[in-house]
């Protein structure tokens, strides 16, 4: 099982990184419409992830709220529900990466970007996406999955004997963010590709 499961992450890795010849063949003009349609359906990938991840903000206000009132008011805590806020705030964040990436709600420093004009952002956008974004989600992806496997094929559990004994799966959501944030940088290469090709016709 070990091997199988470090072999798939590995085949869906080469799978994503070799899409993204395609935004590549983009900016040069050649593959347009099926660059477009692998942008749209990384894109919508994300879109289905986030629209699902988003109810774990409520059920982590929810858990927490009960963690409070149990321990402040009824002098009684379990493990548990404590770990199930670890999982939940992991899932919530890693898995809406991507999305967050789509909709422009990252982290970014506008600095300089705010001056530049939309030409220059999509240039920016294009290399980052291939100099940052593309070579990191794959160092992820390559050192996560044994790491990952080793924890599936013991079927990790807590430290702790009331904890949730599901610390193999809090652990795969540390790929699941690699290949989602890859995806969308798939999609975000395709649109700046787009953009330049678009810029660099009008010019012409």
């Amino acid at each position: 099982m070990l091997a199988a499961l470090g072999f798939a992450l590995n085949g869906l890795a080469a799978l994503i990184f070799a899409l993204y010849v395609f935004p590549l063949a983009r900016l040069s003009g050649r593959l347009a419409p099926l660059s477009a349609r692998i942008g749209a359906v990384a894109t919508r990938i994300n879109e289905t992830v986030a629209s699902g991840v988003k109810w774990f903000a409520l059920g982590l206000v929810l858990i927490e709220a009960a963690v409070v009132l149990l321990r402040y008011v009824f002098s009684i805590s379990f493990l548990w529900m404590q770990d199930a806020i670890i999982y939940l705030h992991g899932a919530l964040f890693l898995l809406a990466a991507g999305y967050a990436l789509h909709v422009g709600a990252h982290v970014r420093v506008d600095v300089f970007r705010r001056a530049m004009s939309d030409r220059r952002k999509a240039l920016v956008d294009f290399i980052g996406v291939y100099v940052l974004l593309a070579p990191v989600a794959a160092a992820i992806l390559i050192a996560a999955g044994p790491w990952v496997a080793q924890s599936w094929a013991v079927q990790e559990g807590s430290a702790e004997g009331a904890g949730l004994g599901l610390v193999y799966v809090l652990k795969s959501f540390i790929p699941a963010f690699a290949v989602l944030v890859a995806l969308q940088g798939l999609a975000l290469a395709d649109r700046s590709a787009a953009a330049l090709r678009r810029e660099r016709e009008a010019a012409a």
